[in-house]
């Protein structure tokens, strides 16, 4: 049996008290190492006296929609979120996603009654209607799409009073080493800052759950990717803005922890980093080049304009255009061209406009408008086009550049969400852009499209527990995502229940 608790959080408690910070993004290696090296003492504390591994299994394949699953135990199968820009049911149109959008209630949201709950700015997720206590979400998060939210909406003044005017800061692309310096600066002293407008919020609330998400690393993890040691651009000032973002956030975890006291303590990280170029241009050709999607024929009335400007101006200059205007704007001119650009009554395949991951969806008879595949005949398309992708090879190195395919009906079974598509390609990470691909029938060319950055993430996160509801102890096997949730709300609900439901299982816990 796990020990019983002991201590009380106030006079009106009758348990400890489950903090969970949510370092979104957070590098799973980087974190073990710097906790062992020292420079994360906090993290290496709880590792030392608790559990502690990797997070891993098909719903982190992609990073989008990770803390979705991590935090409602609701895996990609029901849910079908996998990327911020998805295929409209029923259409070609498409439409941006959020986790906020997804049918998948974290864990806190059906608790027991009478647990008080302080969630703030946990990555993905918008405040609840009926759950106690206080919610505020997209305050100091990474790469904020909405305007902050609160329940109730007056601690939305109580973070304003706190924090200060909100401070949004989002990655800043194509940036020089001097605005790379400065969006440093910014976030070291958000950091303390955010840290601070937890402690407050929580401190006279008898919270009996406690989640706070701390976006920095996930923003400063991009920005500062080429200049860690072993970067491309190693050796100046930045050298180790990461570790010191990381060294930052431990410090605020430390403060936040000796201001509750004892505490049943879970640290998570949904993904980590690594070297990745964007492949969208090559997306694209792989489509139009080898067959699969047809371009339209000339319909031999006059071309709209916004057509005939993106046939003739440069993509340097497109671009330039194109940052002049809102994400909103953006999506909207993608969006016309994805749907305008194809004729659907030829195309067999085709993949949804995106960065890194490619989402291969086939036009099938009856799921899409103008689908033209029997689903007879789907498995053997899907073979021909697997058997495409692995055909493409760097030209500079003759090596393959995809590194896996995945088919979501296969790993998630074959009743997964519609929403999902119908392959996942992933790409080696390459750390360079690769403007050309060879194929034995085309050479697939892209130029460096508006959203160029040389990091994306990997499929494993981090998880470390410590505390009287958590027995094991030690390094852990991988665990699988799905877990998590479960076991938060046993360690939550059930502190006197059995070690096996609020820790790794016998076989993964070493």
């Amino acid at each position: 049996m796990t020990p019983e608790p002991h201590g009380l959080i106030s006079p009106m408690s009758s348990r400890l008290p489950l903090v969970v910070v949510a370092l979104d993004a957070a590098d799973p290696d980087l974190l073990a190492q710097w906790a062992a090296k020292g420079h994360l003492p906090t993290l290496a504390r709880i590792m030392d006296t608790g559990w502690w591994g990797r997070l891993a299994g098909p719903d982190l394949s992609i990073e989008h929609g990770a803390w979705v699953s991590l935090l409602s135990g609701r895996s990609r199968r029901e849910h079908g979120y996998h990327y911020f820009r998805q295929l409209a049911p029923g259409s070609y149109d498409l439409e941006l996603v959020r986790g906020q959008d997804v049918d998948a209630r974290p864990f806190w949201a059906d608790l027991s009654p009478g647990h008080r709950v302080a969630i703030l700015d946990v990555p993905d997720m918008t405040p609840i209607p009926g759950v106690e206590g206080i919610q505020l979400a997209d305050w100091a998060v990474h790469n904020p799409e909405s305007p902050p939210t609160a329940l109730p909406a007056t601690i939305l003044d109580e973070a304003q009073r706190i924090f200060g005017p909100q401070d949004p800061i989002e990655e800043h692309l194509r940036s020089t080493e001097t605005e790379d310096r400065a969006l440093f600066n910014r976030l070291l002293a958000r950091i303390p800052r955010k840290g601070d407008l937890v402690r407050q919020l929580v401190q006279d609330g008898d919270f009996d759950l406690i989640v706070a998400g701390f976006g920095e690393v996930h923003t400063g993890g991009h920005q500062f990717w080429r200049y860690r040691p072993g970067g491309e651009a190693e050796g100046g000032p930045l050298t180790h803005a990461i570790r010191d973002l990381y060294a930052a956030t431990d410090l605020e975890l430390a403060k936040l922890l000796d201001a509750i006291g004892e505490a049943n303590v879970v640290v998570l990280s949904s993904v980590g980093l690594r070297d990745q170029y964007p492949m969208t241009g090559i997306s694209e050709a792989f489509f139009h080049q080898l067959g699969y999607q047809a371009a339209p024929e000339p319909s031999g009335g006059w071309p709209r304009p916004i057509d005939v400007a993106r046939r003739l101006l440069p993509e340097r200059i497109r671009i330039a255009l194109s940052q002049r205007l809102s994400r909103d704007q953006r999506e909207a001119l993608l969006a016309d061209q994805f749907r305008t650009g194809t004729d659907w009554s030829r195309t067999t395949a085709f993949s949804i406009p995106s960065a890194y991951a490619t989402f291969v969806r086939v036009n099938l008879k009856g799921r899409e408008p103008q689908g033209i595949v029997e689903s007879s005949n789907l498995d053997a398309l899907l073979d021909q086009i697997e058997a495409d992708f692995r055909q493409l090879v760097d030209p500079e190195t003759g090596e393959p550049v995809v590194e896996r395919i995945e088919r979501p009906r296969e790993v998630f079974g074959a009743d997964a969400s519609d929403m999902l598509p119908d392959l996942f390609v992933h790409w080696r990470p390459i750390p360079r852009f690769l403007q050309r691909v060879r194929h034995p029938r085309a050479e697939l060319v892209q130029d460096e499209p508006e959203f160029f950055r040389d990091s994306d993430h990997t499929r494993h996160g981090f998880i470390a527990a410590s505390g009287p509801a958590f027995s094991a102890r030690g390094c852990a096997a991988d665990v699988d995502v799905l877990r998590v949730a479960p076991l938060l709300r046993a360690a939550l609900e059930h502190p006197e229940t059995p070690s096996g439901t609020v820790s790794p299982t016998a076989s993964e816990a070493t």
